[in-house]
């Protein structure tokens, strides 16, 4: 792994393709799953040499029950994607991170999308080049991620707590969630390249606490059958902060708090309220954009970056638009990454 990543760094340093420093933030939604399998090494190596421009990986951590942070969007295994070396799909809703060691989670294939299913309707252009190897393919640990990144000059991760405040027993406590995934990024000496993003404001809250120089990404959803905040009230996942005690507005209740970065779903945003965020220092970087004209628009009104299943439409609206410069090209999707990511 770490030769392949090397040798992946060194040919885009040579083009001359090194990251620039950012200016509006494209960042890849588990490693660009429209692409690639989601949130693994595959889709993480291929958005890298594959993507000139991109700045930021977006991911999201789960802990094993040996104490491992592992690169998974659901706290458990996913019944849509994980597969048993018999090649069966595990069973809904398939067993907890917190239930299982890294070997046990390392065991199952994910490369692959359950056949029939909506999720696979909805990404049907997803693939696995031919060749990959299976270590690219399966669940990998947040210290893999950042040994991969780190070869990239200024390839930021933006790491997503998976715990919800409803169900304490399905992850770990937030303080020991926060004191793993800390300890992960001062070891690595990767302090300068992590945001730390949540719907549990209490894991925010501690990060600001114990290392007040990595910036907080606070996420948000206000529509839908399960909203994350109410302007009225403090809801489950807010930490206690109740936007009533600040005007009504989520982005004064965010700067109370601390956060650096607000986070919403692309459609709870408007041009006025993004003017009220930059007016108290927030950026605001929004998720999940995968239609140009939406991307085209939400830049047009101001966001400072977004998050997208597509980063390479995003790479090229935000280059149409002028918001990043690229010094070259790489095509390498149609070629197997077993040589860059063994």
């Amino acid at each position: 792994m770490r030769r392949s990543a090397v040798l992946l760094a060194t040919t885009l340093l040579m083009l001359g393709l090194a990251s620039p420093a950012i200016a509006f933030d494209v960042q890849a939604h588990r490693g660009g799953r429209a692409l690639f399998p989601e949130n693994t090494l595959l889709a993480f190596g291929m958005a890298l040499v594959s993507h000139v421009g991109l700045d930021t990986l977006e991911l999201d951590v789960g802990v094993t029950r040996d104490g491992v942070l592992v690169v998974s969007h659901e706290r458990r295994l996913n019944p849509d994607l994980a597969r048993d070396r018999g090649g069966n799909y595990v069973g809904a809703p398939g067993p907890l991170l917190v239930d299982l060691s890294l070997a046990e989670v390392q065991s199952y294939d994910v490369s692959r999308i359950r056949p029939g299913s909506d999720y696979a309707r909805q990404f049907p252009d997803q693939q696995v080049p031919p060749g990959t190897e299976f270590s690219a393919l399966r669940i990998p640990t947040l210290k893999e991620v950042i040994d991969l990144a780190a070869q990239i000059d200024r390839t930021r991760l933006n790491i997503e707590t998976k715990l919800d405040p409803a169900f304490p027993n399905e992850a770990p406590d937030p303080e020991r969630f926060v004191s793993l995934l800390l300890g992960l990024i001062e070891a690595e000496h990767f302090t300068d390249r992590v945001t730390i993003q949540s719907f549990d404001w209490r894991t925010l809250q501690l990060v600001q606490q114990r290392a007040p120089q990595i910036p907080t990404v606070y996420l948000s959803l206000q529509r839908g059958k399960a909203p994350t905040v109410s302007l009225t009230e403090a809801t489950r996942w807010t930490a206690g902060f109740n936007p009533a005690d600040h005007g009504g507005s989520l982005p004064s209740t965010i700067h109370a708090a601390g956060g650096k970065i607000w986070s919403p779903y692309f459609a709870d945003v408007t041009p006025e309220l993004i003017r009220e965020a930059h007016a108290l220092g927030l950026q605001v970087v929004v998720w999940t954009v995968n239609k140009p004209d939406d991307m085209a628009r939400l830049m047009d009104i101001g966001v400072d970056g977004i998050i997208s299943d597509r980063p390479d439409l995003l790479r090229k609206v935000a280059f149409d638009k002028g918001l990043v410069k690229l010094k070259g090209e790489l095509h390498l999707q149609s070629t197997s990454p077993k040589a860059h990511l063994e």
